[in-house]
């Protein structure tokens, strides 16, 4: 029988101690959110969620970086969450903020349009307002992350248009990230101790390749 080599067992080592450290760094970063979800009823708490989601994108910036540093120097989940923490987070929870009054809008509009005549058109027009509206909160978190300096402007620019014109990964992104919530809605133990990693992983990792034309630009211009 083959033989499993030592490099091996210290990558599979390596990737499994950066998704249960990197779990439990969001798990914690996460904590209001989590228990408020735990704990209230969201039809009735959400004000108090939309106030406690935009706390969540510096630490989703900060694993994005963690995945970065680990798969270009192989550096360790602590060191880089943590850098990466301090290098993205007021852009981060400035994005978080603006993404999620955007759906809170988004949602209002849904319902107030519900019961109307017009609901047929306009229901479907704001669902997928929301899909964009996600999908390129995704493209921009990770463009923080590889980018920490560039102007927030320009990341949303940027994200808004890739993330749009590579529809294709963006659904996948969103597809991963939405099993991750029905995981937590009813395995909330196994979906923080152990897939939270695995789907944001998937979705850095779309995200990087839809921004490749502009990190590709920017690593130019740096050079």
């Amino acid at each position: 029988m083959p033989r499993i080599s030592h490099g091996m067992y210290s990558t599979i080592f390596g990737v499994a101690y950066l998704g249960l450290v990197l779990n439990l760094f969001i798990a914690l970063a996460c904590l209001p959110l989590i228990v408020l979800l735990f704990t209230t009823d969201p039809v009735y708490s959400w004000p108090l969620l939309a106030l406690a989601a935009p706390l969540c994108a510096p630490a989703l910036t900060a694993a994005f970086s963690a995945f970065r540093a680990h798969h270009e120097k192989g550096e360790g989940p602590v060191q880089a969450f943590v850098d990466g923490w301090r290098a993205t987070w007021r852009r981060a929870l400035g994005l978080g903020a603006v993404a999620t009054v955007a759906v809170v809008v988004v949602l209002v509009d849904v319902r107030f349009f519900s019961d109307s005549a017009f609901a047929v058109v306009t229901v479907p027009l704001l669902g997928v307002l929301c899909v964009i509206v996600a999908a390129m909160s995704i493209v921009a978190l990770v463009a923080i992350a590889e980018a920490p300096r560039a102007r927030l402007r320009d990341i949303l620019n940027a994200s808004i248009y890739l993330s749009v014109r590579r529809w294709y990964l963006s659904v996948v992104s969103l597809i991963a990230l939405a099993t991750q919530v029905m995981v937590f809605t009813s395995l909330p133990a196994v979906a923080l101790g152990l897939t939270a990693a695995p789907a944001l992983y998937l979705a850095w990792a779309n995200a990087r390749y839809t921004l490749r034309p502009v990190l590709e630009t920017t690593e130019a211009v740096a050079v």
